[in-house]
């Protein structure tokens, strides 16, 4: 071979041998940025970590790429927590597999007897079935039939049925000392307006009651007012109910300025079936049906004659569920989710089994778990980010029609829900959607954002044992939501 064909050889060998160089430093630089911005990710959540105040308190985070399928940050990730709140996110995603979203809670009116001249000689049974949001409308809506028959005189007793649920009020684990809020709603399968009253309330003259107005209004409940109107500028008025005797005494006191807005406040009722008949009954006077006979418990008559529905799916109450982190909602529907598998009365433990049906799904044993509720108020929960994650993912990737709907249920930064005052003008505005969970010593934020690389992550952030407001918690876990957000 000549020298020159050796010189052409080596020229083609020299290119070569640059050509697989620079395609090896290609593909090598892919996996070496990610790894940079992975560290990079590690350094920054490990950099909000190293504040004073996990010094005491603990936390347990997970990320995972969904759209890579790896996992990006996990400490603590197996640590059992209490969820609060986080915990609606196993109970909705429940809901959607094992009830989904056309299941209806049934509200229904039977009666017994015959009805003749206008009159219905028998009993009426309103019986319950869990719809945690049946107003006072909805029962003008169940009388159309009653209506429609032409009845105006009831010779009967009018009846709740709340066979269908255990006559445990509360769960497990539930705080004695969370009476009379809201967030601690007495349970029954016959709810009505969330189980709650709302005060309205406003100045009057100075040195006079302020004017106090309970909605709707009921003779069920009784009113003490002693808010006394001042001329200063500062107001206390508080509501509360005379919990502690078990009664549904409507307590208003304190003060309030002249020049003060109109106001509402709400407490929770003691029985909501027989508050629900009472309602009722005022119902029954506004669409001049009269009745003048006692209302009680009992369970329906097998041979009752259907004459009213009411229906509402669990499509049309996720989205209070989680924005609103609703917990009679959730409390529903963990007995809806008992009721579809097991004979009444039902109870919260059946409720649980099915969630646990949920776990296993993921992968994971629900035997390294305890859960006794649907809502997170109980201090018996016991979970792991580990756990949240699995759901999270779960649902994501095996029911994408379930996912788009529990993904539109969750709040937004910035924007709805429990986060609408969290990250404003901050990456993850607008971008991440997560349940937040709250109660004494606990803060959680789990739910999804979208990265700067257009990758989803899912995330869980369980902080536990603190002294300090939740407020601080929260801002460490805003914090870790804007680098992931940030993530390259």
């Amino acid at each position: 071979m000549s020298n020159s064909g050796r010189e052409s050889i080596s020229k083609n060998d020299f290119l070569m041998k640059i050509f697989l160089s620079l395609i090896i430093f290609f593909f090598a630089s892919q996996n070496l940025f990610p790894q940079k911005n992975l560290g990079k990710l590690y350094r920054d959540i490990n950099k909000v970590l190293s504040d004073d105040f996990f010094t005491s308190a603990q936390i347990g985070i997970d990320v995972y790429d969904l759209t890579t399928q790896e996992s990006l940050y996990k400490k603590n990730e197996k640590l059992l927590s209490r969820p609060a709140s986080n915990l609606k996110i196993l109970t909705s995603v429940s809901g959607l597999l094992f009830l989904g979203p056309d299941y209806n809670f049934t509200t229904a009116l039977y009666h017994t007897g015959y009805i003749e001249n206008h009159t219905l000689y028998g009993d009426l049974y309103l019986v319950g079935g869990f719809d945690p949001l049946l107003s006072t409308a909805d029962l003008d809506t169940l009388l159309i039939g009653l209506k429609q028959a032409g009845v105006e005189n009831i010779e009967g007793n009018i009846y709740a049925d709340v066979s269908k649920k255990d006559s445990l009020f509360w769960g497990a684990g539930w705080m004695w000392d969370d009476d009379p809020s809201t967030d601690a709603p007495y349970l029954s399968s016959l709810n009505i307006n969330e189980n709650s009253v709302k005060i309205a309330y406003q100045p009057s003259i100075i040195d006079s009651l302020i004017n106090v107005e309970l909605i709707p209004e009921s003779d069920y409940l009784t009113l003490k007012n002693t808010a006394v109107t001042i001329k200063g500028d500062s107001s206390k008025v508080k509501s509360s109910r005379n919990w502690i005797d078990r009664g549904n005494k409507i307590l208003v006191f304190g003060y309030l300025t002249y020049h003060a807005q109109p106001d509402t406040d709400e407490v929770n009722i003691f029985n909501p079936p027989l508050y629900c008949l009472n309602l009722f009954k005022d119902s029954l006077i506004k669409n001049h049906i009269f009745f003048d006979s006692i209302i009680d418990t009992a369970t329906l008559n097998q041979e009752a004659n259907l004459i009213g529905l009411h229906n509402r799916t669990f499509g049309d109450v996720i989205n209070k569920l989680n924005k609103d982190s609703d917990n009679l909602i959730a409390e529903m529907t963990l007995y809806a989710l008992a009721y579809k598998y097991n004979l009444k009365p039902v109870t919260a433990e059946e409720g649980v089994k099915v969630i646990d049906s949920l776990i296993t799904l993921t992968g994971l044993d629900p035997e390294d778990y305890r859960i006794v509720d649907g809502s997170g108020v109980s201090h018996y929960n016991l979970i792991s980010p580990e756990l949240i994650l699995g759901v999270l993912s779960y649902i994501y990737y095996n029911e994408p029609d379930l996912f788009d709907i529990f993904y539109k249920s969750l709040p937004i930064a910035g924007v709805d829900g429990t986060l609408e005052k969290r990250m404003i003008d901050t990456k993850s505005e607008n971008n991440v959607r997560a349940k937040t969970g709250t109660i004494s010593g606990v803060s959680c934020l789990s739910g999804y954002v979208r990265a700067a690389n257009g990758h989803n992550l899912a995330f869980s952030i369980m902080i536990q044992n603190f002294v300090t407001k939740a407020r601080v918690a929260k801002r460490f876990e805003d914090q870790i939501c804007n680098i992931l957000a940030e993530y390259k």
